[in-house]
């Protein structure tokens, strides 16, 4: 498929990966882009959803929106994350289908493997247990979206495809406490630990987990790579294929940062899933993906971005 000539609908288009993804759109040349804001079209209401189509009239949808926090967050609000996402997966792609798209692109979660998936995970190790307890309701909520797309592809001959990407990370993030994923949060407590001549940085858990992270600008590259090249059913990884712990993450950033203290872990909160790293072979022969930002260089680049934006915290939408 060739998306310079067609209508794409991006929801979620205003968030850290959709602003990315957009960007990466307009870079290959679409010009028929929709990206709507939630405060126009609040897509867990039906309504909104057959408005948004009707504006658009799009022939490709790209799925982004979702409700998304760390640990804390989904454990604050498990209900809201589940309902939420799951609305908005439902209807989003049921209208997609009423409206005739052609190819719509559900972006999942690697929330939803089970909690002691074999290292790396495969594709086809998703359904093998349940996923680890924290994130469970959003894992689950996006996995619906799979089956939903699977269903219909069966059923109805609709094109879905369904990318799992890794944990994100770059230039505008998430850097709220209350919300944020790991590395923002430990930017943001490393940038203030110097400010304040700190001596401790508190993190959570023993920082003996492990997770993958993949520079926002590859999964965008992904994303658009996968629209225009991958036309199958089954759910595809998007990493950068490597683990690191978060004990090891939190020297490097404070390294980077410039934090000479010492770092605190509290064994009181919660690790979440034990290990997380994507087998990406699957990607690599569908569509030819492959992360090609070097993981130092990317957090260097996300710290600048943070440290020059945030004037008073108030942080650029």
């Amino acid at each position: 498929m060739t998306l310079a000539d067609k209508r794409v609908l991006v929801t979620g288009g205003g968030g850290f990966l959709g602003r990315h993804v957009r960007r990466e759109l307009e870079r290959r040349g679409v010009a028929h882009l929709f990206a709507p804001r939630k405060a126009q079209f609040d897509l867990t209401r039906e309504a909104d959803v057959r408005r948004v189509y009707e504006a658009a009239r799009p022939q490709v949808v790209i799925h982004l929106a979702a409700v998304v926090g760390g640990i804390g967050a989904n454990r604050e609000s498990p209900g809201r994350f589940f309902y939420e996402n799951v609305m908005m997966g439902v209807m989003v792609m049921e209208h997609a289908r009423l409206a005739g798209v052609e190819k719509f692109v559900g972006i999942g979660t690697i929330c939803a493997y089970p909690k002691l998936a074999p290292i790396p995970f495969l594709e086809r190790d998703l359904w093998n247990g349940y996923p680890e307890e924290t994130n469970a309701p959003y894992g689950m909520a996006k996995k619906m979206l799979l089956v939903q797309g699977q269903a219909y592809r069966q059923q109805y001959g609709f094109r879905a495809i369904h990318l799992l990407p890794v944990n994100l990370y770059g230039p505008h993030d998430n850097f709220d406490p209350a919300s944020s994923h790991v590395i923002p949060a430990l930017i943001r407590k490393s940038v203030e630990a110097v400010e304040t001549g700190a001596r401790e940085l508190a993190c959570w858990g023993t920082g003996n987990a492990t997770r993958e992270f993949l520079y926002v600008e590859d999964c965008a590259a992904a994303i658009v790579d996968a629209t225009e090249r991958y036309d199958g059913p089954e759910p595809v990884n998007i990493g950068a294929g490597f683990e690191i712990s978060i004990h090891d993450l939190a020297e490097l950033i404070a390294e980077l940062v410039g934090f000479r203290g010492s770092l605190v872990f509290d064994r009181t909160k919660p690790d979440g899933q034990p290990r997380r790293s994507l087998d990406v072979s699957r990607a690599r022969a569908a569509f030819g993906f492959t992360a090609s930002t070097d993981f130092r260089q990317g957090l260097s680049r996300t710290i600048e971005w943070y440290q020059t934006h945030r004037a008073g915290q108030a942080l650029p939408a």
